[in-house]
């Protein structure tokens, strides 16, 4: 894949996927090998958000929030109903997941990924499904909501949609990107 250059347009399919019912699956199986533990981030600090958000995104040309001030992102992440996850095994953070429930009866899983060295040790799939049956116990929800692009991971949507989300909508968008980017191989 060719190097994409700060100050360059990326064009990009953003794909907005729902589920409207819990999912008949059950709380999934700690993957084998794993010796850590999904921790709710109690008060998050800025700093440590975004710090999972660059190591998770860095490669899928996750920019959106470096334009966010400190204090708007510390007042989504004191709201009692955001919730940040983070994936730590071998002592440091292998992913995370951020779920949203301020709109009534409702979801979004607004981030969700792994750090590039976590990739491929089936850690993806049980955070998945435990992000998902997470956002579903809390009482009163009716729609869980996720978007991907297809500059994330290339089977993203794919894992998505196995898990029980069905695309509603797509749109077409373009990014300037902020920084060098290659983007991965589908």
């Amino acid at each position: 894949m060719t190097t994409r250059q700060a100050g360059e347009t990326v064009s990009y399919t953003v794909t907005f996927l729902e589920m409207s019912e819990r999912p008949r699956y059950g709380w999934p199986h700690t993957p084998n090998g794993m010796t850590g533990a999904l921790l709710k981030a109690e008060n998050p600090p800025v700093w440590y958000f975004r710090a999972l958000y660059d190591a998770v995104g860095r490669d899928y040309a996750w920019t959106d929030l470096h334009s966010s001030e400190d204090d708007e992102i510390a007042a989504w992440l004191a709201d009692e109903n955001v919730a940040l996850y983070s994936l730590i095994d071998h002592g440091w953070p292998q992913g995370f997941f951020l779920l949203d429930w301020r709109d009534a009866e409702s979801c979004e899983l607004s981030y969700f990924g792994l750090v590039p060295s976590s990739v491929g040790r089936g850690l993806g799939n049980w955070m998945l499904r435990t992000a998902i049956l997470t956002a579903w116990a809390r009482e009163g929800v009716r729609l869980l909501s996720v978007n991907t692009c297809t500059l994330d991971h290339p089977r993203a949507l794919i894992q998505y949609q196995k898990n029980g989300f069905v695309p509603v909508r797509q749109e077409e968008r373009e990014r300037r990107l902020t920084r060098e980017w290659t983007p991965k191989p589908s």
